[in-house]
């Protein structure tokens, strides 16, 4: 899939995530209408974070997806991150505003009517919730978009707490004890709050330029599976998501006597492979580094005329020993 295509992909379906939202929302008030009971509130109070967020996530996809500008040298892609800090934080807020009414509902009892009805309204959005989000979270990950990874992420939650909410109104109807609707709601509210920092936690990780270890080794694992002989070393390893695009920043050592051209061809070489594996949005940036005479022990090419040293074998490259700034092989 081209680079347009993959940007038209992450907008098309978060736009039908923020309009399905809406939808759902309005069945789960009507349910609370019919019902009363403050665990069906639970459920429409996070679907506001719903709405919300799936209108804020369009907003972020559809700006990572413009170009690099002047003003945004590495392109648009931490909007992604933003958003979800935002879903995040709606998320525990949507919480916080479950636990008080169900304290309230504690304190001030209301009598609960049509609990069946109300139970298979919001049965009903929670497997379209559950269909929505795996497929979301599918495509999240096939287009390495965070934005439609969180929003899948957010809607699989949200049905599993409808079908926990579902549970507890079958529990109310069989047992008619009025305090279970409060306590069912509390415990949503917990498993939400959970879920809620979690997902503001791996945003600010995105803001702040945490690394992604599980990224990170697979473009280090990758690299060594496919790595050329003429690559003495590479180190000062930096990778790098911002929305669909990869940046990756390296040192990488070569033959000293390589011309530009050849060195150039090298780094083109690198760039191609990787972009056959990750996808066609990938920046690379290479320093270039002539090779040292301690290197000769571990340097591979064949035929070398100027070796000073036999060789011995190459340094596997992993994490240890691509990620500080320092050539391989110095004692």
């Amino acid at each position: 899939m081209g680079e347009v295509g993959r940007g038209i992909m992450p907008i098309r379906i978060q736009r039908y995530i923020a309009i399905l939202s809406v939808v759902l929302f309005l069945g789960k008030l009507w349910a609370w209408y019919l019902t009363h009971s403050v665990t069906v509130l639970t459920d429409a109070l996070e679907s506001t974070v719903n709405v919300i967020a799936g209108f804020i996530g369009l907003y972020s996809i559809i700006l990572a997806a413009k170009p690099r500008d002047i003003d945004h040298p590495y392109g648009h892609g931490k909007a992604e991150f933003v958003s979800s800090a935002v879903e995040g934080a709606l998320i525990c807020i949507a919480g916080l505003m479950i636990i008080y009414e169900a304290i309230d509902q504690l304190i001030h009892p209301k009598a609960l009517y049509k609990l069946d009805t109300g139970m298979y309204i919001i049965g009903a959005t929670g497997i379209v919730n559950f269909l929505v989000g795996t497929y979301a979270v599918a495509q999240g990950k096939k287009q390495r978009s965070l934005v439609l990874q969180s929003a899948g992420k957010h809607l699989r939650v949200d049905a599993y707490s409808t079908f926990a909410i579902v549970a507890g109104l079958v529990l109310i109807m069989l047992t008619n004890v009025q305090w279970l609707d409060s306590a069912v709601a509390m415990l949503i509210a917990i498993i939400i709050l959970i879920t809620g920092y979690k997902l503001l936690r791996r945003s600010l990780a995105g803001i702040m330029d945490e690394a992604d270890m599980q990224l990170l080794n697979d473009v280090i694992a990758y690299l060594q599976q496919h790595r050329k002989a003429q690559w003495i070393d590479l180190h000062n390893l930096r990778v790098m998501q911002y929305g669909d695009v990869l940046h990756l920043d390296a040192h990488m050592t070569l033959p000293w006597y390589y011309s530009v051209q050849a060195a150039d061809a090298e780094i083109h070489l690198l760039e191609e492979m990787i972009k056959q594996h990750f996808g066609n949005k990938v920046e690379v940036f290479i320093h270039l580094d002539a090779c040292q005479p301690y290197q000769c022990k571990l340097c591979a090419m064949p035929d070398c005329k100027e070796r000073q040293a036999p060789y011995n074998a190459q340094h596997e490259w992993k994490l240890s020993n691509l990620w500080y700034d320092s050539k391989h092989g110095k004692e």
